[in-house]
């Protein structure tokens, strides 16, 4: 995986009490696709996020899983990091297994995702319940997050995980050399090249610093969870 990055460490990551913050657009609803370059009934899935991509009101985000390297391709894109997220939403959603490719919506409930009528039920679903409760409200700024209570104050019963997601949002083109798919060139969207756990958010205003890109292709994301697996409570990208 010559290039990739993955940030798994806090080492510059600092927590500080700041006034909330102000009004943001609508939190987008976080679709996530888990797939690998190696599993054939992936292609499909590949492009119903990337017919997504580009929607406002979406946050698009693929993930490359590694449990399909052992059978001759090794993922270019792909991290243990995010199998063990998908690993997470398994556990959440009540699932005895992996599987690709999956689409997870709003950490709430998934589907393979062969098609965008496939997901959109889904969409919506988690659009109405985002508009009837918006708990968070998310600022991104180039060294600097902020998370805050919404107009719906939210009030975890345990602290919410905040994620930092760097994504390449181009159509990055893999030509595939051996496994289920040898032979093909398969593009992809929205790539995410760093996943970083920032710290917890409790409910007060905080801030979070965070270390500027060194990829100008790359843009930054920001997921607050609850908990590993949990529902996506706010999101928002720069």
């Amino acid at each position: 995986m010559s290039g990739f990055r993955v940030a798994a460490l806090l080492g510059w990551a600092t927590v500080l009490t700041v006034a909330p913050a102000n009004a943001a657009p609508p939190s987008p609803v976080v679709v996530e696709l888990f797939t690998s370059q190696g599993c054939s009934s992936c292609p499909p899935a590949n492009a119903t996020l990337a017919a997504l991509a580009d929607r406002a009101d979406v946050l698009a985000l693929s993930f490359g899983v590694t449990y399909w390297d052992r059978l001759g391709w090794k993922d270019t894109f792909a991290s243990p990091i995010y199998t063990a997220r998908q690993w997470d939403y398994a556990h959440g959603l009540g699932h005895s297994q992996v599987y690709t490719p999956q689409i997870v919506v709003q950490g709430r409930a998934d589907t393979v995702g062969q098609s965008v009528g496939e997901v959109e039920p889904l969409i919506l679903a988690a659009r109405a319940q985002s508009a009837a409760s918006r708990p968070v409200v998310i600022a991104i700024a180039e060294t600097v997050i902020t998370v805050a209570a919404g107009p719906a104050p939210a009030n975890p019963s345990k602290p919410a995980d905040v994620w930092l997601v760097r994504y390449d949002p181009r159509t990055l083109e893999q030509p595939i050399k051996a496994g289920e798919n040898d032979g093909r060139t398969l593009p992809h969207r929205d790539v995410v090249r760093e996943l970083v756990r920032l710290g917890s958010w409790s409910g007060r205003p905080q801030q979070f610093a965070i270390a500027p890109s060194k990829d100008p292709h790359l843009r930054t994301a920001v997921l607050v969870q609850a908990g590993h697996g949990g529902p996506i409570l706010g999101a928002a990208k720069g």
